[in-house]
């Protein structure tokens, strides 16, 4: 009978595993597309970020019209809003949302859905199982 030692065993038990690629890169959000004509701002790739970030687009809309102070609608795979914002302050408004909203705030991965619990609306994080309320949006300009 042939003797194993304990390295030769962990050797071959490593070598049987699968190879797996950890990477904390993989939820990336779009690049927005925005610009600016006349009086009104159109974020142009607006249903593709929708989408990539896996909400609904109305649920985004209002977030956005909430935290920029102002009007606006979703037209086609576009979205409108009266007045002049940059790129970036479009961009910094959905950065905050995926925070909010998006990102599981244990393990920091985007698998999550938004669910009503009793009365509550919580964020439930698909990959680790954990359950936080979401936040109660008072309304007015975010904050940088």
């Amino acid at each position: 009978m042939e003797e194993y030692n304990y390295e030769m065993l962990l050797d071959r038990a490593l070598s049987r595993l699968p190879s797996t690629k950890a990477s904390d890169s993989r939820f990336v959000i779009p690049r927005v597309k925005v610009f600016i004509e006349g009086k009104t701002t159109i974020f142009e790739n607006f249903d593709a970020v929708c989408s990539y970030i896996n909400r609904e687009s109305g649920y985004v809309m209002k977030f956005l019209l909430n935290e920029l102070g102002t009007a606006g609608k979703s037209e086609g795979t576009r979205a409108i809003f009266q007045g002049r914002f940059s790129p970036d302050d479009v961009a910094h408004q959905i950065q905050r949302f995926v925070d909010e909203y998006v990102l599981c705030w244990e393990c920091q991965k985007p698998d999550t859905h938004i669910i009503k619990m009793d009365r509550v609306w919580v964020v439930k994080c698909d990959a680790c199982g954990a359950i936080r309320p979401t936040m109660k949006r008072k309304g007015g300009k975010g904050k940088k």
